[in-house]
């Protein structure tokens, strides 16, 4: 029995270092998978640390581009808002007028007419001023060559300085259009031949007299804008194509085409415009008065009297009001009549 005790530690010993390997072995296996999933969490943190820069930075852009289209919008608005006080200006400033007249002999629906443009003559009014128009020419003489004018309002006494008044430079034209009877304007034109080849083909097609076409002249084309324009040996072919609006041209294949007429137009009658008008004068170095239009009243009570040199006032207008400027106009018709 004694002897069977140290074979017994021996296997134990043994078994023991064989398990004491294994978990040396396990635990090395171990150690290098938490390495491994370690180098793996360091690169997801890289990877996340990047992703999350790169949104960041797409934020920052999407905002700043946000900002810029936000400024650009702001500066547009204005830009806007000072276009339609332009725009505004001018349809006040000046007066369109059409005389359309007809042909018999032209068949075809299209205005042709003279539009007359006449700028109105205006002049601008600032803080502190009026304007008066009075009826006879010769009260405005009279008012002119008092320096000064002692106007009672109220409690107060306004003083007034008669000016003379300059417009400013108008103008008056006609502009004349007309269709053209042997013309026809194309556009479209989707071909991938040559320029010279979709020159005759274009002659070709709009010359079959089967399709509406006639005797072509002269064919013109451009390659960048893909129109061309087709004239006619005799005049009314153009016309009946026009009213189409489109027209099958042989190409490739059978191609269908816009048509249109061709317009001229021409300059007339320019003229210009710049003067003095002869019954109004402009009242400056009006001082600070709250109730304008109890002023407007006492100006004309006191112009309209003979002792103050006056007269009868057809049209009186004032503007007290500093920093803003108003815009009075004239009748171009009334001007002509004083002249």
């Amino acid at each position: 029995w004694r002897r069977m005790i140290p074979e017994k530690a021996g296997d134990v010993i043994t078994r023991l270092m064989l398990e004491k390997m294994e978990e040396d072995e396990a635990k090395k296996k171990a150690r290098q998978e938490m390495m491994a999933y370690s180098k793996k969490q360091e690169v997801c943190e890289e990877e996340f640390t990047n992703s999350l820069r790169s949104v960041q930075n797409e934020i920052q852009m999407v905002g700043k581009r946000r900002f810029d289209l936000l400024d650009k919008l702001k500066r547009c608005q204005v830009e806007l808002e000072a276009k339609k006080a332009e725009s505004m200006k001018l349809k006040r400033k000046f007066k369109v007028r059409m005389k359309p007249y007809r042909f018999p002999h032209i068949k075809i629906p299209f205005n042709i007419g003279a539009f007359a443009i006449r700028q109105r003559l205006s002049v601008i009014l600032q803080g502190g001023q009026a304007l008066i128009t009075f009826e006879e020419q010769r009260v405005t003489s009279q008012i002119l060559k008092v320096p000064k004018c002692f106007v009672p309002c109220d409690s107060d006494t306004v003083i007034v300085k008669p000016k003379i008044m300059t417009l400013d430079p108008a103008v008056k034209f006609e502009v004349h259009l007309d269709v053209s009877r042997r013309e026809l304007h194309i556009s479209n034109v989707f071909s991938s031949l040559p320029e010279e080849r979709i020159k005759d083909r274009l002659e070709m097609s709009f010359s079959r007299p089967s399709r509406g076409g006639g005797e072509v002249e002269r064919v013109e084309y451009n390659g960048n804008t893909r129109t061309g324009q087709i004239t006619f040996l005799y005049p009314g072919v153009a016309e009946g194509l026009a009213l189409r609006g489109k027209f099958t041209v042989d190409m490739e294949c059978e191609k269908n085409m816009d048509v249109g007429p061709v317009y001229r137009h021409s300059l007339h009658r320019f003229q210009t415009f710049c003067g003095i008008p002869k019954r109004t004068i402009l009242l400056d170095d009006i001082g600070d008065v709250e109730d304008e239009e109890n002023l407007q009243d006492h100006l004309m009570i006191h112009f309209q009297k003979p002792s103050n040199c006056g007269g009868e006032i057809e049209y009186i207008t004032v503007n007290t009001s500093r920093g803003k400027a108003l815009q009075a106009f004239f009748s171009c018709e009334k001007m002509a009549e004083e002249a």
